[in-house]
């Protein structure tokens, strides 16, 4: 089965005037169809304003679908009965850390989602525990959320979500606020909980760089799926990309132009490493 499934999802922002008769409707996702499996790493693309974030909402239940339908884990979402149980399977990481932190002390903020759960006492210290190992932020755990820096206030976020033990997570563009250390002490906590743990990683973001251990990258533009494909099938389509106002990874861009200028190298070059190797290769 699998984890996410969209069928024709689509979702309206209704604009209305000072009297609230209706202006205008804006259409922010339209017509996705999606699946995921258990276990998948998925990251979706897109410049601002092409409904990613609005889509990834709807994997917890917080928009519900204007037409079509969205099962997580099997269950629809517009279903009263099932919100608990679809918001227990699919955790939610935004954007700004503050606006999940609520505890005084880590610890008891990673706690609070399970204790809401009615989970006992003993066995929401073992998963503050084992959430806070997950992200390499155990030994913070008796610190204030305050004093942390913004990469480590977003893992300490992750956890609260891992401590619910969902079996996915989306993450809403996590790293947005974060500087470039931030930013990779987050997508290191998101791959090593895919790799590790197996859990269901959605990640959704506008940093090129953070997509490229993705297993699929979806790219969304107007509401829809533009392009969908392996790191490297999206990064290989370098001129559509910009169409879509959307760069590349630095590495790949560099490759490309060397190829215009006539040095041979395949498309769709993702790190460094692999650039080098192809180069060194040519010049033995």
């Amino acid at each position: 089965m699998n984890v996410i499934k969209t069928e024709n999802l689509a979702f309206e922002y209704i604009k209305r005037d000072d009297d609230g008769n209706v202006e205008g409707i804006i259409r922010a996702v339209d017509g996705v169809d999606l699946e995921v499996k258990p276990g998948e790493f998925i990251a979706i693309l897109g410049s601002n304003g092409s409904g990613k974030s609005t889509f990834a909402k709807h994997l917890n239940a917080i928009n519900m679908p204007t037409e079509g339908t969205v099962w997580i884990d099997g269950k629809d979402t517009k279903e009263p009965d099932n919100l608990w149980e679809v918001r227990e399977t699919a955790g939610m990481v935004f954007q700004n850390p503050d606006n999940q932190i609520i505890g005084q002390v880590v610890e008891e903020d990673v706690g609070f989602g399970p204790e809401n759960l009615g989970i006992p006492t003993s066995e929401i210290w073992e998963r503050v525990e084992e959430s806070l190992k997950a992200v390499g932020m155990w030994e913070f755990r008796k610190h204030s959320p305050n004093k942390l820096s913004g990469g480590q206030k977003q893992r300490v976020s992750i956890a609260g979500v891992i401590a619910m033990h969902p079996k996915c997570i989306v993450l809403d563009e996590p790293t947005a606020m974060l500087d470039p250390n931030g930013r990779y002490e987050v997508i290191r906590a998101a791959r090593a909980l895919n790799d590790v743990e197996k859990v269901t990683i959605i990640l959704i973001t506008h940093y090129m760089e953070e997509v490229t251990h993705a297993d699929r990258v979806f790219v969304m533009d107007h509401g829809k799926i533009a392009m969908q494909g392996t790191p490297r099938e999206i990064f290989s389509r370098v001129e559509e990309l910009k169409e879509l106002r959307l760069d590349v990874p630095q590495v790949t861009m560099l490759a490309y132009e060397l190829k215009k200028r006539g040095i041979n190298l395949p498309d769709g070059i993702l790190t460094i490493e692999e650039l080098t190797d192809h180069l060194t290769k040519m010049r033995k």
